[in-house]
Order: structure tokens, then sequence, then C-alpha cells
């Protein structure tokens, strides 16, 4: 194995917050510091005050993270935010310096890093797509050979000539990273700065990504999209508080960020949001649950078993009414994908007092990866007397199955396809 292309050794970076604001000097400015410092030292002596320098408060926000790309990986970050992803992309751009460790990067870089980065508001759009591309090295005769197939992937072409600072930020966007992808570049820094353009351009990027002119190329692809990250990275880096909490492969990663937290597949309903479409409202349903082979979960790979347990406690003044329980399940743009009651199966259970669980089971879920809501409903067959929204919710993993090797890119549901 050769050189990585990205190294990164004990790496760390401070940033001090709160105190006196900190700016450039000037040769005025360090005298009166000089004389300042003076005047605490002779309190001190005189008994005056304490001298101490102004306190300022000190956070971490990388702490000793290591890791190696190799050339022609591509490999995801994931964490919260404030977990120093940003920072990461930052140091790796040389943009800031680390406070401590080092980070090699051995090729030309391409970074996507915040709506504008690396954009004179002055220039026009086509000033400004020669003007990366001398940053980064490159010759005015090899933009002019990628220059029109920058602007039409961008779509950009009416107001290639019009100063940057009067573009939108999706304007932004879609020329930045048609210049970051389409120019010669070894190494592409990616930050979640793709969640400011619409979805059919989002789409768009991340199969320009998987395009086969990107072979060879390193990406470090920062996103909160973990649909995306599971379709694109094999490999996730997973930063929290600044530290590397996992580092491997993105099927192994995932789960672990995703049950780490509150776990929204298993929750208490007594206190939750409901509602009655007619009729008195009821508050019957006291817990949600989601199982995968009776295991509580909140991950599901495509095509698992998925089971929702709901608790109930009937209060006698329904005893012997008809109950009909129901549920939906929806995208994260409240798109309903599949909805059932036990009532459409001829379940409709006569209530008793006391308590009452039931359970939904799909013997293979068929949903696309990403991430989905339940919302659950409780009536008496004509009247839903008790909704509850968004009552818990999971997300969908892919991994390769009867043969099919690659993720479906749209819809919400997946069925096996047979081809002859």
């Amino acid at each position: 194995m050769g050189e990585p292309a990205i190294l990164v050794r004990n790496l760390g970076k401070m940033y001090r917050i709160g105190g006196p604001v900190e700016r450039y000097r000037t040769f005025r400015d360090s005298v009166a510091q000089s004389f300042a410092r003076a005047g605490r030292r002779l309190l001190l002596w005189f008994g005056g005050g304490d001298g101490a320098e102004p306190k300022y408060e000190t956070i971490w926000a990388l702490n000793d993270v290591s890791f190696e790309i190799q050339p022609g990986e591509v490999v995801g970050v994931i964490g919260r935010n404030g977990a120093g992803k940003s920072t990461l992309l930052k140091i790796l751009s040389r943009i800031t310096e680390p406070t401590e460790g080092r980070a090699v990067v051995r090729g030309r870089v391409g970074s996507l890093l915040e709506v504008g980065t690396g954009f004179h508001p002055e220039l026009t759009g086509r000033e400004n797509v020669y003007l990366n591309g001398a940053i980064l090295g490159m010759k005015r005769a090899e933009v002019d050979r990628k220059f029109d197939e920058i602007v039409d992937f961008a779509e950009m072409g009416k107001f290639i000539d019009t100063p940057v600072k009067h573009y939108s930020s999706g304007m932004y966007v879609r020329l930045a990273f048609s210049v970051a992808a389409h120019l010669d570049t070894d190494i592409l820094l990616v930050d979640e700065v793709l969640g400011v353009g619409d979805v059919k351009f989002q789409q768009k990027c991340i199969g320009r990504m998987q395009d086969r002119t990107f072979a060879g190329k390193t990406i470090l692809f920062v996103s909160h999209n973990l649909t995306a990250i599971s379709n694109f990275c094999p490999r996730t880096v997973y930063l929290d508080r600044g530290q590397v909490v996992k580092d491997g492969d993105t099927k192994e990663v995932l789960p672990l960020y995703l049950t780490d937290g509150e776990a929204t597949f298993a929750r208490d309903l007594a206190m939750a949001a409901r509602r009655a479409v007619h009729g008195e409202l009821w508050r019957c349903m006291k817990r949600a649950t989601l199982l995968r082979d009776g295991t509580e979960t909140g991950v599901f790979p495509v095509g698992s078993p998925w089971t929702l347990r709901v608790e109930c406690e009937i209060p006698e003044v329904l005893a012997g009414k008809g109950l009909n329980f129901g549920f939906t399940i929806s995208d994260m743009t409240d798109r309903v994908a599949i909805g059932a009651n036990t009532q459409q199966y001829g379940f409709l259970r006569r209530a008793e007092a006391g308590p009452m669980r039931f359970e939904a089971r799909l013997g293979r879920l068929p949903l696309t990866p990403g991430r989905y809501r339940v919302s659950l409903y409780l009536g008496d067959g004509q009247r839903d007397h008790e909704v509850i929204e968004n009552a818990c919710q999971f997300d969908v993993m892919w991994t390769p199955q009867e043969a099919v090797v690659r993720p479906p890119h749209v819809g919400l549901l997946h069925e096996f396809v047979e081809w002859k």
C-alpha cells in the first residue's frame, strides 16, 4: 500500500471563547498591552490586585483525531452538530491551522465547505471559474476545455456573466460544486453545503460523484443525510465532541450513530400529543416499540422483518366497544409509504378494560434506505378517537440482497425485479 492521500495524526484544534475580543494588533496596541501588564504587576506589588491576565474559556473542537485515507477512497464523516466535522475539513483545506498534531494532504484539493467559499463576490461566475482553476494550479487552457461542461452541469448559462454577489445560495452551490467536480483535483472535500440545493440537484451531485469520471479521486464527504452516506461511502468516520468514536465499515458505523442517544424507536406515549378526528378524545395508547426479530431497534436492513408493538390501557367506559387500531409509515417529507389497520383485516376487537397490546408485523420491509416516521391511530371502526403523529421513527439501511448490489435511487419502495 502506497502513501495515504490524507494522513491525520493526533490532530487537535482549540478555540478560546469569552474574554476580551482578539483582533489584529498594531504597534500601538502592543505598546499599550505592555504598559497594561506592567500596571498589573505594580498593583500586585502594592497589594492592589491579583495581577492576573484576563481569563479565557477554551474548547477543543478536535481532540487527538487520527486516521488515514488511501488514494481513491470515498469516506463519509458523520456526527451531531458541533462534533468537529467542519473544523476537520477546514484544517485539511488549509483554511485554519491545527493547535496540535499534524495533517498531511497529498495532491490537489477541491473544497466545497460553505456557500460562497472561494468565490469573489464582485467577480462574475465566469471569472470565478477561472479564479478557482488558477488557485488549484490549473492552466487557462485546462479550464477552457472544461468550461462549457461546468456551466451546463450547474445550469447557469444565463447567469454565468452576472456578479456572484447577486446569486442565491442555491446558485452559489450549483456553480461551486460544478467547479469542484469538473476541475482536475485529486482530493474533494464536501461539507453539508449540498443540503442548500434543491432535491433534484442533490441527486445530480451524488450521481456525479458516483460517476466513472470520479474513479480514483479521494473524497471526504460530510453529511447529515445518512441515506447518501450509506449509498455512497463504503467507509465512515463517526465524530463526537471532537473525537473519533468509530472508524470503519459504513454498515457497522451508522447503526452505532443512530442508536447513540434518545431511542425514538421505543417511546413512552403517556405525555405524547394526541388528537381526535371526530368525537371524544381517548388516551389509551401508553407505549410504542419497534422490533426486529424480537429485539428493540431503530435500524432495519431493507427486506428485514419489522414489528410494531403498542401497549394500551383501556378504561372501563370503553369496555365492549369495537377497537380499530392502525398505523402509517411516512418518510421525512410526510409521504405515506405504508398504512394498515385491524378493521381492514377483519380484526375488529372488542375492548376489554385493562391492559391490551397490539402488534403489527411486516415479514419483509419493502422500503428504500432512509429515515421514516410511524404515526398511530385508535378508534371504534367509525371514527378515530386517538391519533398520535410521529409516535416513533426508524432508519432503513441498505445491505446487498437477492443479487441486488446497489440500492434503488428513486421511490419509497423496493421490490426484487427479475431480469431476462
